[in-house]
């Protein structure tokens, strides 16, 4: 690394960082997401436009230049929302080249490198450029990159800080999510052929869409479906069930043709095709995968501002869906781009030291190239 990013400048680095890590900025607790916001916008500084937004309790800004939105040429977007953890994960601490903390990786460095960057290059840059903060990401994004959206927000190409060690993830997958319900009659579990069990109807229909749908032995391309809750109204264990829910989470990549492109109606009647009679499908939201041209010439210009810092700036594509997918949705190319680490979402999160300064390094370099 040249002089600029040296030991004195990761010091005053990690110094922020510890204060934005020990903020517990969960989807249970608005004031915290609020302080979380208004924490990183005291980094970002005075001299910048600042809308705010506001949906479900879940707050959201967007900076920029100048004192019209315009169509940005570019968007950093970030998440600041973590998902919850023990009281200890939100005290940072550092061990050798690592950084621990809930949402070291996932992304709060790497949404801080992205601050940094605007705050120093925004005002100076010969095209406008718009900073996106959301707290919601977590739990869907709906009320914040989603909201902004709808409200207009746009621009040609968004750069998303979620974690990939420097590297481009240029695709990621749709996300389905719904509800099968089952009916039947009830009755006393010693007489069954006297009921109808709205449960064994249920599990007949979900083990038909696992033999479709099988989970891979190792990682693949493929579409996934996680049974994540079954229940009935049932509370004694000598009664049939006469209602059954599962909720299903399925992601698909744009190659099932039988979900990607599809509509609400469709995608229904497509899953009911499982169903035993009695076993209704009800769609709660689809989102479709998301992509981005490799070829568009401010991926290749990222791409080779990574090389230059010493990394393969190569492509990534996740099987996790991200807010790429709202931008996605609307015809504008969107990459996620951020730091190293590992442990997202568990008891040892961590962000390696040694990739902060060349993600900065990388950010400056494409902004400045464009």
């Amino acid at each position: 690394m040249t002089a600029p990013y040296g030991p004195a400048w990761l010091d005053r680095f990690l110094i922020t960082a510890g204060e934005l890590l020990a903020i517990p900025s969960t989807a249970d607790r608005p004031p915290e997401l609020r302080r979380v916001l208004d924490f990183m916008l005291d980094v970002v500084g005075p001299g910048f436009t600042v809308e705010r937004f506001e949906r479900n309790h879940k707050p959201s800004a967007l900076v920029y230049p100048g004192a019209q939105r315009t169509e940005f040429p570019v968007i950093f977007n970030a998440h600041l929302d973590v998902v919850p953890g023990e009281p200890a994960q939100f005290q940072p601490y550092r061990d050798g080249d690592r950084l621990y903390a809930r949402g070291a990786h996932d992304m709060k460095v790497s949404a801080l490198v992205q601050a940094m960057v605007f705050a120093e290059l925004a005002g100076e840059l010969p095209y406008p450029m718009a900073l996106q903060l959301v707290t919601d990401e977590e739990v869907g994004g709906r009320d914040g990159t989603g909201y902004q959206v709808e409200q207009g927000v746009t621009g040609r190409f968004v750069v998303i800080g979620e974690q990939s060690g420097l590297r481009l993830v240029t695709e990621s997958k749709g996300l389905l999510k719904a509800y099968l319900r089952a009916t039947g009659r009830t009755g006393h579990s010693a007489y069954p052929w006297l009921a109808d069990s709205a449960l064994v109807k249920l599990m007949r229909s979900l083990e038909r869409l696992m033999a479709r749908y099988p989970t891979p032995a190792a990682e693949s391309w493929t579409t996934t479906v996680n049974i994540a809750h079954l229940d009935t109204p049932n509370r004694v264990f000598n009664q049939i069930p006469a209602a059954a829910l599962a909720w299903l989470d399925i992601r698909f990549p744009p190659e099932d043709t039988d979900l990607a492109g599809r509509g609400v109606e469709q995608v229904a009647a497509y899953l009911a095709g499982f169903c035993e009679p009695g076993v209704t499908v009800e769609i709660d939201h689809i989102d479709q995968p998301h992509h981005a041209d490799r070829e568009r010439a401010e991926v290749k210009r990222l791409s080779q501002a990574a090389e230059r810092q010493g990394y393969p700036g190569g492509f990534l594509r996740k099987h996790g869906a991200a807010d790429g997918r709202y931008y996605s949705a609307c015809g504008v190319d969107a990459v996620a781009f951020g730091i190293e680490g590992g442990g997202q979402h568990g008891p040892a999160e961590y962000v390696e030291l040694a990739s902060i300064a060349p993600y900065h390094a990388a950010l400056t370099e494409f902004l400045r190239a464009g």
